[in-house]
């Protein structure tokens, strides 16, 4: 029975061991996402400015989106057409946006799998209960903060190679950042 114990108790220190590893890669990774991903800027879509500050967060929602939902639209109504089911309920897919000189993503069409060209970017998204998502929907920020991100018009996003966006920080129209405390 002790000899059960011992092993066990092996099995307990190498299963930690193995979460913490795994977790520290996760963190790694990120870091590195962070530091390393091409800016890009989503512009946020229009919002209810009742709904857009809720709390110590503000619900967002992108213009990109909007126009992923769109087109999934219009190539579903073709292939119905057609009488095709090719058009199924994918969940996670990528858009092909065009950057232009100050980074920010425009739609140029859903990823059909051809090369891209020098100013075009692949980015992932998720279909989660029929509405596109990127990295997050929702930015936040410290209580009492709010006002410091009513002007927001765009996400400022970090993307790798795998087309993999995390969002760092909020932008006005001029492209300021905002909610940098003054010192």
């Amino acid at each position: 029975m002790r000899a059960n114990t011992k092993r066990n108790r092996w099995v307990v220190i190498a299963a930690a061991f193995l979460v913490l590893a795994v977790v520290n890669w996760a963190i790694w990774q990120k870091e590195h996402h962070l530091a390393d991903g091409e800016i890009v800027y989503l512009e946020l879509a229009p919002v209810d400015p009742r709904s857009l500050i809720q709390g110590d967060y503000m619900a967002l929602s992108f213009a990109l989106a909007d126009r992923i939902r769109m087109q999934r639209a219009i190539d579903r109504h073709a292939a119905e057409a057609m009488g095709s089911n090719a058009i199924q309920a994918v969940a996670n897919g990528s858009v092909v946006v065009r950057l232009d000189e100050f980074s920010i993503a425009h739609f140029q069409r859903l990823d059909d799998g051809r090369s891209l060209d020098d100013d075009e970017r692949r980015l992932r998204y998720r279909l989660r209960n029929g509405n596109v998502r990127f990295a997050t929907d929702a930015f936040f920020f410290q209580e009492g903060h709010a006002e410091r991100f009513e002007p927001a018009r765009y996400g400022q996003f970090r993307v790798n190679d795998h087309g993999e966006l995390l969002l760092v920080a909020l932008y006005d129209e001029s492209l300021n950042r905002l909610g940098d405390m003054e010192r």
